[in-house]
């Protein structure tokens, strides 16, 4: 019972999937885009040029590397790769978000503002994914294209040159903790991998562990955090490197105190920037109706917005387009976080005001999402 991923070694999301689908031991093929039956059978399922897309073997068509995760996780009994435990569990949630969206125009800023530096890397990169056969110097040619359409997403994601100083200063505190994080405990809540730690590979994997110019930097300032980005690309769950830890969550619902300070850093660097999504989005929602697509114009989109935002960012103005997607990934953990019982909630508040995420979790979102036809629409 094998599965066909379809994805590349460079995408984001692509690096989440193919995480899981190891850590959970999924029988998997993986292929890129570039194959022909890719554009002759399963972009028409789609809808829209998007990887990674997951094929089972009944032939249906998932994508979204967290909707296919919601559909594996109890398709797929062992291992549990999510925790059942309240705080864990909105914690786990909080920490997809983060790596799912809120770093990603991090990673992309490292990939493209630095393209110059690593161009002969990316075009083999991009080559590879997109253009079967070829030669070399074709191959490389024809990435030129691709690579110059992504290139070109880096002012809606709030990356500019007035920006690009604070986006890095910021990044560094983050290199600082993970590392420290990671050289006491093999992933973010303990002995075995979670939701949130599968969230982490998308913009810490493909680009910034990959990639030349970042991949320098983590390798120099993060090693143990680049060792995790190894880690979660092996089958094992227990490792070695940490005798006697064992292979469950940490005891009691308790968060490693080491990562209290990587959720400072969340509470301090995405607030600002949430708060403005959810602004925006409530605004866009409120003169909408349920089943509208989330988009500014209704078209269907990877990356949907509704707007424009703006909000200070470590002294600078940020201005980049509004993600719903963000909004859609905090509401799961905001909701984890309704859903706790009372004893569980008191120790969730505790934490929250331990490491400033009590503005966080107080916004409020005026309307559900939810995904249909693999795009994100009013619930």
């Amino acid at each position: 019972m094998t599965y066909i991923m379809w994805g590349s070694a460079h995408s984001l999301y692509s690096g989440k999937l193919r995480s899981y689908l190891i850590k959970k031991g999924v029988p998997y093929q993986e292929r890129n885009p570039s194959d022909p039956e890719f554009a002759a059978r399963v972009l028409p399922q789609v809808g829209h040029m998007v990887i990674p897309v997951l094929e089972t073997p009944d032939v249906d068509v998932l994508q979204d590397s967290g909707d296919i995760i919601d559909t594996l996780e109890p398709r797929h009994a062992s291992p549990i790769l999510d925790p059942d435990t309240p705080v864990q569990k909105a914690v786990s949630a909080l920490f997809d978000g983060v790596g799912s969206e809120y770093l990603m125009p991090l990673a992309m800023h490292y990939r493209w503002s630095y393209r110059a530096e690593q161009e002969t890397f990316l075009q083999a990169e991009f080559g590879r994914a997109m253009v079967a056969g070829q030669s070399r110097e074709t191959r490389r040619e024809m990435a030129k294209a691709v690579m110059d359409i992504f290139a070109g997403f880096l002012p809606n994601l709030g990356v500019f040159p007035e920006t690009a100083q604070a986006l890095e200063t910021s990044y560094l505190d983050w290199l600082d903790a993970l590392d420290s994080h990671f050289q006491h405990h093999p992933y973010l809540l303990g002995g075995r991998p979670c939701r949130g730690d599968f969230g982490m590979m998308a913009s810490l994997y493909a680009h910034l562990a990959r990639d030349p110019v970042p991949a320098s930097l983590m390798k120099a300032k993060a090693p143990n955090l680049f060792r995790w980005t190894e880690r979660m690309n092996l089958a094992v769950i227990p490792d070695g490197e940490y005798p006697g830890y064992g292979d469950d969550y940490a005891p009691d619902d308790s968060i490693p105190e080491s990562l209290e300070a990587v959720l400072s850093l969340v509470f301090r660097d995405w607030v600002p920037g949430l708060s403005a999504d959810v602004a925006c989005f409530n605004h866009w929602a409120s003169a909408r109706s349920a089943g509208d697509i989330v988009s500014i114009d209704g078209r269907r989109r990877v990356h949907p917005g509704v707007g424009e935002v703006s909000y200070p960012f470590h002294g600078v103005e940020m201005k980049r387009g509004s993600a719903p997607h963000a909004v859609w990934m905090f509401a799961r953990s905001q909701e984890f976080a309704k859903a706790m019982p009372d004893a569980a909630q008191a120790r969730f508040a505790a934490l929250l005001g331990r490491t400033g995420g009590v503005d966080m979790y107080n916004l409020t979102i005026a309307a559900r999402m939810e995904r249909r036809n693999n795009v994100l629409v009013l619930a």
